[in-house]
């Protein structure tokens, strides 16, 4: 058979991403061709019955053809093992074992390869797996599944349960006798494969059955993949019972790579040349479309530091998922895209949809390589693709500036946080000074003032002549003023998460909802929000409680100022209410009519000089002013003032369910969430939007959570650049600031949100007292 010639891709720009390396055309159809793919050889179908094997480490090498299967070969896999590398094949007829350094050894001596015949079970065979020391291999044919042992050639067990054709089978790394398969029963089971038992099978997860699997050793899991572009992530640790950790739509995914590199492109570009970016709109004409899971592979990639964290130093793990149109890399922490490849971007390649595919790539290797057949032809591609160029390409377009929490230059005088007063100089001049002689006195009633100095009714008598001072410091000791009960314990930030129930206080007698808590920044004090009225605890939770009433409503919000003199609250009555800590009494009051919509959101900002509110789709500052004189006569009357200084609404006019700023040290940044499930960064020194993030959650976020510092430990500066967002039954994200990507993502059980429903509070030993605990109810 004539060796066909490589037929390289010639777009210049392209193949710096996607070269194709070579090209063959079969003279059978290769929609669903069965396709192999190791590190450094490609296995695919040629005529029916003809298998062939294309070298990517020496191409000029030619095509080994192995012969043998007389009828049509339906399944092919490559081993583990690097040397001797095996590979196995499988039709109606036969099921060949071959040694592929053995066979090229024979073609290049003129004579005919062969393999070894390991049986034959006379049916259609979908899929073939080995073990990873490559002496048993698992036979898919229909609904059974033939465990083989490749020296003794013989069937060692056959499992029988699926109700459907089985599609996919891999064997478990740290469990030698554990084997999982799917089918198109639309479920994976869990087999003993030593014994032939079933240990476990799951439910039916889909109306599409399930074609791919893949086992994540580092992290267990268990990712499968159906027929319309779904993934399914299980947990294989000991006592989760496999548990589904995660559920990928994978065109939704897609969508939303789309969108935030839009509007990323939209903030890179100067202000008279952005646009609002309305995805429905730009892609009303394209078809909806669907990506069916062809094939799963590991790929660890190194990505960037401003893509993969601020800790981030080693590859990141990874998963290749082929599909009908593109290639996508999903990062198995965050589970969102890296990078997307569409076929049809690269005009010169010689498949645009593909019938099968196969891809591989090396660790820690800056290249890839993909085998495609074409769905609507003949053809199969062999492609290389450039993971460092795919990876620049897929970036986010930044503008020249990187966001960071931590303030790199001064206020500007265009900037609302700029609130000093600019005084004009104007130059003395020489004759300027007043001569006594020259005054003139006023006429004046003798007693003009409101109270007359001499009558001693100003200031309090003095008592006594003389009072010893008693604060001295001795030996470097504080007086017993300072003195409290509460003592800081010094653990190692290796201690586990808080596990041993320290202390329980209940906070009513009747049942009443614990809506939210915060600790002041020294950890000295704890602040509870109830149905109607707040509690203040000290951080051991003893002695009685200071108690705030006033709100007509559950309280929503409380926090801390800076200096821990003033605690707000905002509440389900509408109102913003400022307390003094250590008069237990209302300051300074805004009414229900102070803003058009309900406040949602409220803190201290920028070191107690401002605060922060959200209402409907904008955030406000106001400037504040508490009065501490007491009058008695008109003791009523609160002379505590506010004015709004500035206001800026959201980019999509969705309204704010959420805000966080850093108020323990001067900061430009704030962050805001809106109902339609995007995050707005604003920089208030520019006095502008920043960046927005799109899709961050299945669902509205109902908190923001900053890396807000701590006086008891120093942390690297990038730190202050995390945030964590949280969304009902959508888990818990981290976020990277700098480069505006998912870090990490736990998956956490929505019970956290209903934990706080109880009429108690629950003080957990926690490992460090720097780690501080803030929650609320969702809006």
């Amino acid at each position: 058979m004539e060796t066909p010639p490589e037929m390289p891709s010639t777009d210049g720009h392209m193949r710096d991403i996607v070269t194709e390396r070579y090209v063959v055309e079969s003279k059978k159809s290769a929609a669903h061709a069965p396709l192999a793919c190791s590190t450094q050889h490609c296995a695919f179908l040629l005529d029916g019955n003809h298998l062939c094997v294309w070298s990517s480490k020496d191409p000029s090498h030619q095509l080994l053809t192995l012969q043998g299967h007389h009828q049509l070969i339906t399944a092919v896999v490559f081993g583990n093992q690097i040397d001797p590398l095996l590979l196995c094949s499988a039709s109606e007829d036969y099921i060949i074992m071959w040694n592929v350094a053995e066979c090229r050894e024979k073609t290049l001596k003129g004579l005919t390869p062969q393999g070894t015949v390991l049986g034959s079970l006379l049916q259609t065979v979908l899929c073939l797996r080995f073990r990873l020391d490559d002496r048993v291999v698992a036979v898919c044919a229909g609904n059974k599944i033939s465990v083989m042992d490749v020296e003794k050639q013989s069937v060692l067990v056959e499992l029988k349960g699926h109700q459907g054709s089985v599609t996919g089978v891999a064997f478990c790394p740290w469990q030698a006798h554990t084997l999982i398969s799917v089918s198109e029963d639309r479920s994976f089971k869990v087999w003993d494969f030593c014994v032939g038992s079933l240990i476990y099978s799951s439910s039916i997860l889909t109306a599409y059955p399930l074609l791919n699997l893949l086992i994540n050793e580092e992290n267990q899991q268990l990712v499968t993949g159906s027929a319309d572009g779904q993934l399914w992530i299980f947990s294989l640790m000991e006592g989760h019972h496999y548990h589904c950790v995660a559920h990928v739509d994978l065109r939704k995914k897609r969508e939303t790579f789309i969108t935030r590199r839009m509007m990323a492109e939209q903030c890179s570009l100067p202000e008279d040349h952005q646009c609002h970016y309305r995805p429905e709109v730009d892609r009303r004409g394209e078809a909806e479309a669907t990506f069916p899971i062809l094939n799963l592979a590991p790929c660890d990639l190194c990505l960037p530091d401003s893509q993969c964290g601020v800790f981030a130093s080693e590859s990141t793990k990874c998963l290749w998922i082929g599909s009908s149109t593109a290639l996508f890399i999903l990062n198995l922490a965050s589970f969102e895209l890296e990078a997307a490849l569409h076929f049809k971007e690269f005009q010169s390649l010689s498949i645009q949809v593909a019938g099968s595919c196969a891809v591989m790539s090396e660790p820690m290797s800056a290249k890839a390589f993909c085998i495609l057949s074409s769905m609507f032809g003949s053809k199969i591609a062999v492609l290389e693709i450039d993971l460092a160029a795919l990876l620049s390409a897929q970036q986010y377009p930044r503008a020249g500036r990187v966001l960071s929490v931590l303030a790199s230059s001064c206020v500007l005088p265009t900037s609302p946080l700029y609130f000093g007063i600019i005084k004009e100089k104007f130059p003395k001049l020489a004759n300027t000074k007043r001569h006594a002689v020259k005054s003139v006195v006023e006429d004046r009633p003798l007693v003009f003032h409101t109270k007359v100095r001499s009558s001693g009714y100003a200031s309090a008598p003095h008592m006594a002549m003389f009072s010893p001072k008693t604060n001295i410091k001795h030996n470097n000791k504080r007086s017993s003023k300072y003195k409290n009960n509460y003592k800081c314990k010094e653990c190692s930030l290796e201690n586990f998460l808080p596990r041993n129930l320290s202390r329980q206080v209940a906070v009513a007698q009747e049942s009443v909802a614990v809506s939210c808590l915060q600790f002041s920044g020294d950890g000295q004090q704890l602040a509870c929000g109830l149905g109607n009225h707040l509690l203040i605890f000290n951080a051991s939770l003893s002695g009685a409680p200071a108690a705030f009433s006033g709100h007509d409503g559950a309280v929503s919000t409380v926090c801390w100022s800076h200096d821990k003199r003033w605690l707000l609250s905002t509440g389900r009555d509408q109102t913003l209410r400022v307390w003094s800590v250590h008069r237990t009494e209302l300051m300074l009051l805004l009414a229900p009519d102070a803003f058009p919509k309900p406040v949602t959101s409220a803190q201290f900002y920028y070191m107690d000089t401002f605060i922060l509110l959200s209402s409907g789709p904008e955030f406000c500052l106001l400037k504040y002013h508490i009065d501490l004189c007491r009058d008695d006569i008109r003791r009523y009357k609160p002379k505590s003032r506010y004015k709004p200084v500035f206001r800026l609404p959201m980019t999509s006019g969705a309204d704010i369910t959420s805000l966080s700023a850093v108020n323990d040290f001067y900061s430009h940044i704030v962050l805001t969430a809106g109902r339609d499930r995007t995050v707005e960064v604003f920089d208030l020194n520019a006095g502008c939007s920043a960046a927005v993030l799109a899709e961050v959650h299945s669902r509205p976020v109902h908190r923001i959570c900053q890396n807000k510092g701590s006086s008891f430990v120093a942390q690297h500066s990038l730190a202050y650049n995390l945030f964590l967002t949280a969304a009902v039954g959508d888990g818990i994200r981290l976020w990277d600031l700098r480069s505006l990507r998912l870090t990490c993502m736990k998956w956490a059980q929505a019970a956290f949100c209903t934990a706080l429903q109880d009429t108690q509070i629950q003080l957990l030993k926690w490992p460090s007292t720097q780690q501080l605990l803030s929650l609320s109810q969702p809006p």
